[in-house]
């Protein structure tokens, strides 16, 4: 019995990886064995890329909230250590927007927490 290959389906799989390689320089966007190993790099970089993207922001934030603090008289950790005694329910990322664009908000934060 001859040996099926369903190169309907292998067809389709190989578009899609070229589809995803297109951009890509010289061999990487055209030849099938090339391009199928670029693209799952690309996807590994991708994957680990979202990861580091929050990491990224976090520490954004950290030296926004630090930088408005600091104009008031306190530390970073000063500040943290106080806001989460006093149980106040904003994150990182809202204290640092109100810091770089609402300082008279950002500042009401702080003076309450000075008290």
């Amino acid at each position: 019995m001859p040996r099926s290959t369903n190169s309907v389906a292998s067809k389709a799989r190989k578009k899609k990886v070229l589809k995803y390689a297109k951009g890509y320089f010289g061999r990487r966007k055209n030849v099938w064995t090339v391009a199928k190993n670029a693209v799952e790099k690309g996807m590994l970089y991708a994957y680990s890329g979202r990861k580091q993207k929050k990491r990224s922001f976090r520490s954004i934030w950290i030296q926004r909230i630090n930088a408005g603090v600091r104009e008031h008289g306190m530390s970073y950790s000063e500040f943290m250590g106080k806001f989460n005694a006093k149980g106040l329910e904003l994150n990182r990322k809202s204290l640092a927007d109100l810091a770089a664009h609402h300082p008279e908000a950002f500042k009401a934060v702080v003076d309450s927490l000075k008290n």
